[in-house]
């Protein structure tokens, strides 16, 4: 496990949700504070709080829009990269863990639970260091 997915699992550990864990982990990589990346990514716990998208999953999203958007100096120009990269990123999570849906990935509806929170945000992490280079 690297410096950066330790941090995260910390940070999870002190309460932050799976979303909130993964972008604070890398956020002073890509210019963001941690209050500020705390605050973005509080919504994004719990699937989106309904067990939709993963939050771990979100949190990398969220990277990965900081680091590649060229911001509201030039709108519009780097959103397909971003999006490209986000799918990229879902495909690779959803083939190592069968889905990247919450309420899959938590056994809601079947009871078979497959990853577990702090295995999702080991994934998450993973995505961000290899496909961002954070």
């Amino acid at each position: 496990m690297t410096e950066r997915q330790q941090r995260a699992q910390e940070l999870h550990g002190k309460g932050y949700n799976c979303a909130q864990s993964v972008a604070c982990a890398y956020c002073d990589l890509v210019g963001l504070d941690e209050q500020t990346a705390y605050k973005m990514a509080e919504g994004f716990g719990l699937g989106m709080g309904v067990m939709d998208m993963c939050g771990a999953l979100s949190g990398a999203f969220m990277l990965a829009g900081v680091k590649g958007s060229a911001g509201i100096e030039a709108p519009g120009t780097t959103k397909a990269q971003t999006y490209q990269q986000t799918r990229e990123m879902a495909n690779a999570f959803k083939e190592k863990n069968g889905t990247y849906l919450c309420c899959e990935l938590k056994g809601v509806a079947d009871g078979n639970v497959r990853r577990s929170c702090p295995g999702c945000i080991e994934d998450a992490c993973a995505l961000v260091e290899k496909m961002l280079g954070l």
